[in-house]
């Protein structure tokens, strides 16, 4: 990228990124981290009602989508130890709610692309 006509690469953790899109796309990039993210926004949830959430993701998927999301600093992972069943709930960082308006306005032209390119099926 660019800045005052000087070519600059951006370093993160060992990772060279060329611009700032580059770097966004690292983090919140794929078919479903976005969907995951937007799902969390407003409250944390369990393993089960993301899953719900999201039927058409594998529950293999979501795991890896997590983790991943987790390992960036964007989801914590809170495990209490109460007694059985085991309970772990996710939650965006201080770091995921700063996405939060990007999100926000990428659902905004999502429905804008969908009224415009597409049609509404109620289910």
């Amino acid at each position: 990228m660019k800045i005052n006509n000087k070519e600059i690469l951006v370093e993160i953790e060992g990772d060279l990124f060329h611009c700032a899109m580059d770097v966004s796309m690292n983090f919140i990039g794929g078919k479903w981290k976005t969907v995951v993210l937007w799902y969390l926004k407003d409250d944390k949830k369990r393993f089960a009602e993301i899953n719900k959430l999201i039927p058409q993701m594998t529950e293999r998927m979501l795991s890896i989508t997590l983790k991943q999301l987790e390992e960036d600093g964007l989801v914590l992972r809170e495990v209490y130890t109460t007694k059985p069943p085991l309970k772990v709930e996710y939650s965006l960082t201080e770091f995921g709610k700063t996405c939060i308006p990007m999100l926000t306005e990428i659902s905004n032209w999502g429905r804008f692309v969908a009224k415009d390119k597409g049609k509404i099926i109620e289910i």
